[in-house]
């Protein structure tokens, strides 16, 4: 399975995966611009200008007539927004391309931003604020990446602050679709039952006029640790959540395969170390979890946790004890083939879906300018070596490097602090 990749005579890049035996057809629009391109008093506006352009065009003046016509065909519609990169897209049969593109491109260039509609979405997204603040398991991890980042772009929250929101109006959306949304910053990626000269030509016809001109870029992230750093939001719970990790690399490093193992072998799956030890074991916890972020600049690990109040102590000092026994101890050669037919495993599974296939090879391209296919990837994982996997444990795992975010009803940091170092 390979795309293939054409570039516009404006710049703008498109890629076409044929997957003959789908009768369906997927369309997302990338756009490389998340909100660690924002600036402090418009914290939020790439989320919420992803929520904007549903509320109307010229020529489909509501959003009850966007949202009927994808209706109409049975279609799927989204968006996503992330700290680097923001999705729309499409999902129908087919035959149906046509009326995917024209919609896709009249949302992204001709939204009308009315400021009526911008007043009334502005309130659905402080109770989507709202929504996150009450759910802890989420709430922590933008916590986790406020320890690890501080008051920068990459550890301000993707959906801004009740303060940022109000900041926020008609000139703000137009400058920043200005400033990033241009051709050479954008990626339209489309897989599935799909003729592709003609999908091309359709392609040109609705986005080949968007005037080029570049993109800006964003602030480097800078920062210094040389002890253990906690981080406590207080709040009354029923169960103390947690993350509790370290940076790691950034997007395209050469560790990232033997990253993704050792991630996986500590808290992907049902009989990851973690989740035997925190759930099956010692029944602290009822979701378990490990997980790896990318970033241009810089990464992270993070093992997360919901645990019993009075059971949080104990959760911290296991996950250090995994942690630790990866640096020091000889990975065996059965779990590490187990891991890697893991990770080969799930990317076939989520490859069956054009949405998925559509979003892995665009935001490949969108974010490095270079394609793997599945086949390479499993290549690359089959190279790792047992003795790679404990080479990364002990270059991330370090005292110095650790980080814990707690939400809970706890007040001292200190009682945290003793408790991190291996």
């Amino acid at each position: 399975m390979k795309p293939k990749l054409e570039t516009l005579k404006n710049n703008l890049r498109v890629l076409f995966t044929p997957l003959p035996s789908l009768n369906s057809v997927t369309a997302i629009v990338l756009v490389g611009a998340g909100s660690r391109y924002e600036k402090r008093e418009e914290n939020g506006v790439a989320h919420f200008l992803e929520h904007m352009v549903f509320k109307g065009t010229k020529r489909r003046p509501t959003t009850l007539e966007i949202s009927s016509m994808i209706d109409g065909i049975g279609g799927e519609f989204n968006a996503f927004t992330s700290k680097e990169y923001t999705g729309f897209y499409i999902k129908a049969a087919s035959k149906h391309i046509d009326l995917v593109l024209d919609i896709l491109s009249d949302m992204l260039l001709n939204s009308k931003f009315d400021q009526e509609e911008i007043e009334r979405e502005r309130g659905v997204i402080f109770e989507e604020l709202r929504m996150y603040l009450d759910t802890p398991m989420r709430h922590v991890g933008d916590l986790f990446e406020e320890l690890l980042y501080g008051d920068q772009p990459l550890g301000w929250n993707i959906i801004g602050t009740t303060a940022s929101l109000k900041n926020i109006n008609r000139d703000s959306f137009l400058s920043y679709l200005n400033r990033f949304y241009n051709p050479d910053n954008i990626i339209v990626t489309i897989a599935g039952g799909l003729a592709e000269e003609k999908t091309s030509l359709l392609v040109n016809k609705y986005f080949g006029e968007l005037p080029n001109k570049k993109a800006g870029s964003f602030k480097p992230v800078t920062f210094k640790q040389e002890k253990p750093a906690v981080k406590i939001f207080n709040k009354k719970t029923e169960q103390a959540h947690l993350c509790l990790g370290v940076r790691s690399y950034p997007r395209g490093h050469k560790n990232r395969y033997k990253a993704a193992l050792l991630n996986t072998i500590l808290g992907s799956s049902m009989s990851s170390r973690l989740f035997i030890q925190l759930r099956e074991r010692r029944g602290l916890a009822y979701y378990v979890r490990s997980g790896i972020d990318e970033y241009y600049d810089t990464g992270f690990f993070v093992a997360q946790a919901g645990v019993k109040l009075s059971k949080i102590d104990e959760a911290i000092k296991v996950i250090l004890g995994e942690f630790n026994t990866l640096v020091q101890e000889k990975i065996s050669e059965k779990e590490i083939k187990k891991a890697k037919e893991y990770i080969k495993g799930k990317l076939v599974l989520g490859l069956e879906d054009s949405q998925e296939v559509a979003a892995f090879f665009g935001s490949q391209e969108l974010l490095e300018r270079k394609i793997r296919t599945p086949e390479e990837l499993a290549r690359e994982i089959d190279a790792v070596s047992a003795a790679d996997v404990k080479a990364v444990a002990s270059e991330i795992f370090k005292n110095s490097g650790l980080n814990l975010a707690v939400m809970g009803p706890y007040e001292n940091k200190e009682r945290f602090g003793k408790i991190l170092k291996f």
